[in-house]
């Protein structure tokens, strides 16, 4: 109903303009990173903006905040007095100044010190006269009141949640006196009543007068929470839509260029016991890494959902499948056998396939070339060495197979891997995995980052390694992702995982309480 309440109500065109981007294009070498972008926002205005990965948002948002300078165009922002002045370019403290703000997808928060005293860094001396500091306080609990952001201000910031976290992000911006507020990806890493506590603030806010610009991939985000959406493809901005006139189908046609279809997942009967966890227990050294007695089973042609926020064992979880720890305790079975034996190479000879969290930090190795990376994992192979050489022959002719049967989009086997795009970068990880038609997938937030088309591709070629008789399972933060390919899901909390069933039998609201650390048993309640 809210997201209805917010449709209807769209931006007045005939509010002040705050901001106009005119004509903005910056070149990185050979390659245009934006081209003649216009754009206009009112006070009040939501702008959801999206694209494909590179299709240029990011460069613009930098240009806007000063961390780039555009070769061509300008940026106008309303002054104190209504009128639209020239924004100096190349520096974030004149944006500051003009009433820009903007909260990173990574939180730039100092740990050790209380959300009041980070609201305060870089304007107000922390350790200042107490008169300074009351003034301060006094001003941002009317922030709070006025906003919704509730949060207490003086926990350190190390005890904070994330969506509390990102609430003083947001305090961090609007106590700045911020006019226009940029949110990159604000949902990323929170629950489901998080992001809609998130949106309540940001309606508020509007009505209020504030403009928001917010970068997403999720669409049903878009759809529930922006007033208009600018869709920037290759650079150029290449459509404008009143969200109340949109859908998904138009949203993703204009980002990709052609229709995307949607994943459908078909029912099919699971086969047998894959894997096997019981009572597992991993001890690491926080509780990202620590699992506490955990048990699940995934069988053949079956995907298995991993919900949770960040940060609650799913990366212990990850390493365990990888056989990257070993446990302290339970028992680990792979069909039907039990593993003594852990090691990334033991696994991925038993038939483990593994898509990892960080593609670029584990999943491809940046300086090496495209063919290097899609047989770095399979070396011994026939076709890639032979009595203790290399065949780089082989690596050629395998690289220009997986670069068709993929899609992988480069200019051949051997451009640097640094180079691709993430959804390339993915695709390769998945030409790679998929190639050896593994018993099981391990794919760890698989479409983090990518924008709908590539997401469609890895939710494609993973829903077909599932009819292949595969077990897949799958870790992910995006509740829509789970419910569009898995058959069942497990929540992760605090290094504890339960069963929440059966994908077609839950109900997001008690997924994202079960995220949130209540019982399954309770939110059946």
């Amino acid at each position: 109903m809210a997201g209805q309440h917010r449709k209807a109500q769209a931006h007045d065109e005939l509010a002040p303009v705050v901001l106009k981007i005119a004509g903005i294009t910056k070149r990185f070498g050979a390659l245009t990173a934006n081209e003649n972008v216009s754009l206009t926002l009112h006070q009040g205005d939501v702008v959801a903006l999206l694209g494909e990965n590179g299709a240029g948002k990011t460069t613009l948002m930098n240009i806007l905040f000063g961390h780039y300078v555009a070769d061509e165009g300008e940026i106008l922002v309303a002054g104190a007095a209504g009128a639209l002045e020239h924004l100096p370019p190349g520096s974030p403290q004149a944006a500051l100044d003009a009433g820009i703000g903007m909260v990173h997808q990574h939180f730039t928060l100092a740990e050790n010190l209380t959300g009041f005293e980070n609201i305060l860094l870089g304007v107000e001396p922390i350790f200042g006269l107490a008169r300074g500091r009351s003034a301060a306080r006094a001003k941002i609990e009317k922030i709070v009141t006025d906003s919704g952001l509730a949060v207490d201000l003086d926990t350190p910031v190390s005890s904070l949640t994330v969506g509390e976290k990102q609430r003083v992000e947001i305090l961090k911006a609007l106590f700045r006196d911020a006019r226009i507020l940029v949110l990159d990806e604000p949902t990323a890493v929170l629950t489901p009543q998080e992001s809609e506590g998130l949106f309540q603030v940001v309606e508020k806010l509007a009505a209020a007068g504030l403009t928001v610009i917010f970068i997403s991939h999720k669409l049903h985000e878009v759809l529930a929470a922006s007033h208009r959406i600018a869709v920037l493809r290759g650079g150029v901005l290449v459509g404008e839509l009143t969200t109340a006139d949109a859908d998904r189908g138009k949203i993703a046609e204009l980002m990709v260029g052609r229709e995307v279809p949607a994943s459908q997942r078909s029912p099919m009967s699971p086969g047998a016991a894959v894997l096997k966890l019981d009572e597992v227990k991993v001890s690491g050294s926080d509780a990202r890494r620590t699992l506490h007695a955990v048990s699940m089973v995934v069988h053949e042609r079956e995907v298995v959902g991993i919900a949770g926020v960040a940060g609650n064992g799913q990366s212990a979880l990850a390493s365990l499948i990888s056989g990257l720890v070993e446990p302290e305790a339970g028992r680990v079975e792979f069909c039907g056998d039990a593993v003594t034996t852990f090691s990334p190479r033991t696994f991925m000879s038993a038939g483990i396939g593994r898509i990892p969290e960080d593609r670029h930090h584990d999943g491809v190795v940046g300086a090496m070339t495209v063919a290097e990376n899609l047989a770095i994992e399979t070396l011994k192979d026939a076709r890639f060495s032979q009595n203790g050489f290399l065949r780089f022959n082989g690596f050629q002719s395998h690289a220009l197979e997986a670069i068709e049967a993929f899609d992988i989009r480069c200019s051949g086997p051997d451009a640097p891997t640094r180079l691709l795009s993430g959804g390339n970068m993915q695709k390769l990880i998945l030409a790679r995995v998929l190639e050896n038609a593994p018993k099981l997938i391990l794919a760890n937030q698989p479409t983090r980052g990518l924008d709908v088309g590539a997401q469609t591709e890895v939710h494609k070629r993973l829903l077909a390694a599932r009819e292949r008789d595969a077990a897949v399972i799958l870790i992910s933060e995006d509740l829509d992702e789970l419910f569009t390919l898995t058959d069942r899901i497990y929540v992760m909390h605090a290094g504890n995982l339960d069963d929440a069933g059966p994908t077609d039998a839950l109900d997001r609201a008690a997924v994202g309480l079960m995220m949130a650390g209540h019982s399954a048993e309770a939110t059946a309640s």
